[in-house]
């Protein structure tokens, strides 16, 4: 025996609500990421909606359609929202407010008045703009893992197609009053399609936020947590066991009297310092530079395509913007240096490991040499 339509509008409502819970389930389990929240909960209120929208076809009173499309465009405009989160990271409250009334205007006051035929095209309408919307969101996010988004927007976009088709018919039907629910193949349509698309949609969303969970533990075992630039890790996993090109230059900078530094001013002003060299770096460098925090107050750039004046000069405003700016660190009488050592890829090769080397060899002579200083290392061909 097959099922009803009820039935089968009960079940696409029973499991919205259960891939909510799912969703914030991991909302729970996993770093609080917002995105979720708002799936779990806009979801959520999808599900209950249809629940009531059942209630309503097999009882249909004007109240209780209004009720659950009320509920079901507030649900929409919260994965409107939660679209917005995923692609931007910023709040989407104002959002989400604004399009649920903007679409609870446009879409209820015919039903409203107790037009119970044609009302339901504005209706259909705003709920097909709401899930192209979504998709939209996703859309622009699409960098993030094509693939899996990629297939999010479709089964959006699936959804929000039948909703038009069900408004157009709804259109050209004309009738102002039902005495039921609107009935056809079109709604039929569009309820399967619901049924193929809701679990889809709960297990790509609950993907997505794995895969970026994955994606902020790997960027965070590449960054240095107190500067913000790489690490050492990731800037030898950047350049791997490669020859460096010619013209590359490597320059190692290391910041003069350290550990003094941190012996009569505490480790909380050593901090300050080593953030403060590291936006003298952010500050001077170019956008193809890699820049890296080596360890402690050791630091690194890569600059490809550079000749050794323009390595020089860079290195040299990198060391006079910092010690203008360690002036600032609220200490009187206190100030900062650093020394550079620069070394060059050849045409013969060497590794990145080995052109380092010899870009610290020559940040130890500056340093022997009185320090504040840069030096550039002696060229030489790798055997």
């Amino acid at each position: 025996m097959l099922l009803d339509y009820v039935t089968l509008l009960t079940a696409v409502g029973i499991s919205a609500a259960c891939l909510s819970a799912m969703i914030f389930i991991g909302w729970l389990m996993g770093p609080k990421d917002s995105f979720l929240l708002n799936c779990a909960i806009g979801g959520a209120l999808c599900g209950l909606g249809l629940l009531l929208y059942g209630f309503y076809v097999a009882t249909p009173k004007v109240a209780i359609a209004v009720a659950a499309f009320c509920i079901i465009l507030v649900g929409l405009s919260l994965l409107v929202g939660a679209g917005y989160r995923f692609r931007t990271e910023r709040p989407s409250r104002r959002l989400v407010t604004t399009l649920a009334i903007i679409a609870n205007v446009l879409a209820l006051p015919l039903l409203i008045l107790g037009y119970s035929g044609i009302g339901f095209a504005p209706i259909n309408a705003t709920v097909a703009v709401l899930l192209f919307l979504v998709a939209g969101q996703y859309w622009g996010a699409r960098r993030h893992a094509p693939v899996a988004i990629g297939g999010l927007c479709v089964l959006y976009s699936l959804m929000g197609l039948t909703f038009l088709l069900c408004a157009i018919i709804i259109a050209i039907d004309g009738r102002l009053t039902l005495p039921g629910a609107p009935s056809g193949w079109a709604e039929d349509f569009s309820l399967l399609v619901m049924i193929a698309c809701v679990p889809g949609i709960g297990a790509v969303t609950l993907t997505l936020s794995q895969t970026r969970t994955a994606r902020e533990h790997q960027r965070a075992a590449m960054t240095d947590s107190l500067t913000g630039l790489m690490n050492r890790r990731a800037l030898f996993k950047a350049q791997g066991g490669c020859p460096i090109a010619a013209g590359t230059a490597i320059i190692v900078f290391d910041i003069d009297h350290f550990k003094s530094i941190n012996d009569s001013h505490g480790h909380a002003v050593g901090d300050q310092v080593i953030v403060q060299f590291a936006r003298a770096i952010e500050r001077e460098i170019p956008k193809d530079t890699l820049a890296a925090r080596l360890g402690g107050e050791e630091f690194a750039l890569v600059v490809p395509s550079s000749s050794a004046d323009r390595a020089f000069r860079l290195a040299e405003n990198v060391c006079r913007y910092f010690a203008q700016m360690s002036t600032s660190i609220g200490i009187a009488g206190f100030s900062s240096t650093a020394s550079a050592g620069i070394a060059f890829g050849v045409v013969h090769g060497g590794t990145f490991e080995q052109v380092l080397n010899e870009a610290d060899k020559a940040l130890y002579a500056a340093k022997r040499s009185g320090r504040n200083r840069v030096i550039p290392a002696e060229p030489r061909l790798y055997g």
